[in-house]
């Protein structure tokens, strides 16, 4: 199994909700309730897409970075904080 690194963007819908999106593999969004959801969904949906990318014979995306083993991935996380 291959654990690849994609590039995340996260925005909250007006009616509710996340959108999270890589736009690194074509297709690949996903809403939820929450930011946590949305990341769980998307990441679902990127692994259908890559795994169909592969059974097709086609390769990843050259922008998509393999995860080394020790590698620090940092992210951001938004905390909201009573006045």
């Amino acid at each position: 199994m291959s654990k690849l690194v994609i590039p995340v963007e996260i925005e909250p819908l007006e009616e509710g909700g996340y959108l999270a999106a890589c736009d690194a593999i074509q297709g690949c969004h996903a809403e939820g309730e929450t930011v946590a959801e949305a990341l769980e969904n998307l990441e679902d949906v990127a692994r259908i897409l890559l795994e169909l990318r592969r059974e097709d014979g086609l390769p990843f995306p050259e922008n998509l970075q393999p995860l080394e083993p020790g590698a620090v991935i940092k992210a951001q996380l938004v905390v909201t904080v009573a006045e």
